[in-house]
């Protein structure tokens, strides 16, 4: 194999939707200040799945239940590859983490416009119908295709 040979990285991003109000679960996180549904880099010895109920639960304290897949994103820069789930909340007790200095419930629209436009479209895609929707970003803002 050829050490050129790109590697990528493979991250799940969990919105979490209450039920009662539709409120959605978002964290800022402590290594950028950004507002953003919790998630992250999946472990070699789990599933899908399995990484979103952990990744939630370690951010926020929330168990979470994965519903469906409702998109695929790319950081075009890093290499990662990140699949989006919409899930419900099924227990836990909110709180912040390492890896979170906030941890709330926000009305949808709120979310969103905190959310870096990278993020935020993965609340939009979760909660529209339709998908899962496949989308590219630099990081922070989508690359429109040039189709």
């Amino acid at each position: 194999m050829n050490s050129e040979t790109p590697r990528h990285s493979v991250s799940v991003t969990g919105v979490v939707v209450r039920p009662e109000d539709g409120k959605v679960l978002v964290i800022k996180r402590t290594d950028d200040g950004r507002w953003v549904p919790p998630g992250g880099v999946m472990e070699l010895d789990e599933t899908l799945e399995q990484c979103v109920i952990r990744e939630v639960r370690e951010e926020t304290g929330i168990e979470a239940k994965p519903i469906r897949l409702t998109g695929v994103y790319k950081n075009m820069k890093l290499g990662v590859v990140s699949l989006a789930f919409l899930c419900q909340p099924v227990g836990g007790e909110l709180r912040t983490s390492d890896e979170s200095t906030v941890a709330i419930w926000l009305p949808f629209d709120e979310a969103i416009a905190l959310c870096p436009e990278a993020r935020g479209i993965r609340i939009s895609d979760a909660l529209a119908t339709g998908g899962p929707f496949t989308r590219a970003h630099d990081g922070s803002a989508i690359i429109l295709n040039s189709d």
